[in-house]
């Protein structure tokens, strides 16, 4: 498996391919792209590159969610297990005398590898929804609704942060005023998208006693797994909720 976006430095959003990327594209049997308008990049070297056989699984196909969705996919644990689903049969496909095989895989990954992950989303999910958050982009949203948190910061925020646009004057002044009034018991915010109002929000959280736990677009750090990158974050914003709640 070869990732093209590694460094966990890199706001994917701005990627710029390279042509190591394209020759990885050109010698691929799958791949794997996001869609959503979140990586058009990965289209165009796909179109570049036209191979006989590839198999393209493109996430937002699988999920049913188009462009001017939130693209953030990796985050809603109900697409998880499509994904997982959708690239077994992927592997199935291209090589169906080892069926049984990805069969065997995809089953031991749902329920072992996986088992850490489902139990942190359960738990906290269970201890702790219904509690009001506050988030500096979309990346938080499929994640917060599968936690039963509930997320009040304003939509054009989080969607506008996610974008790379500017969020309302009237956003920012509900932003502001929700940490002022400490209406919120935990602030998350996507460390590789610290724009200077995220900066400004995190450093207003942290200085009202806000508790604060952050995420990551791609693995963190970059030689974890899926179940170990995410864990630690469920981890910590679990911890997050603890201190915020006093529970």
């Amino acid at each position: 498996v070869t990732n093209v976006i590694t460094n966990p430095a890199t706001d994917p959003h701005d990627y710029e391919p390279t042509s190591q990327d394209a020759r990885d594209f050109a010698d691929a049997q799958l791949v794997i792209d996001n869609g959503v308008g979140y990586d058009p990049w990965a289209p165009k070297l796909l179109d570049a590159n036209p191979v006989d056989g590839r198999r393209v699984i493109t996430v937002g196909d699988v999920v049913g969610v188009k462009a001017g969705g939130n693209p953030h996919r990796w985050y809603s644990p109900p697409d998880v297990q499509r994904m997982i689903d959708a690239i077994t049969a992927g592997y199935k496909r291209l090589d169906p005398q080892h069926a049984a095989y990805f069969d065997s895989r995809r089953v031991s990954f749902r329920t072992r590898a996986l088992a850490g992950y489902k139990a942190l989303i359960a738990a906290i999910r269970k201890r702790y929804a219904g509690v009001p958050v506050g988030a500096s982009e979309s990346i938080f949203v499929p994640l917060a609704q599968s936690l039963g948190l509930r997320l009040l910061t304003p939509s054009d925020l989080l969607d506008a942060v996610s974008e790379g646009t500017e969020p309302t004057a009237a956003a920012k002044s509900e932003a502001d005023t929700q940490i002022a009034q400490k209406q919120i018991k935990v602030w998350v915010y996507n460390s590789q998208n610290a724009t200077p109002d995220v900066q400004r929000l995190t450093s207003e959280a942290r200085a009202r006693g806000i508790a604060v736990a952050t995420v990551t677009e791609t693995l963190t750090p970059a030689s974890a797994s899926f179940e170990q990158w995410q864990s630690r974050e469920l981890r910590e914003l679990a911890q997050a909720l603890a201190k915020g709640t006093g529970r």
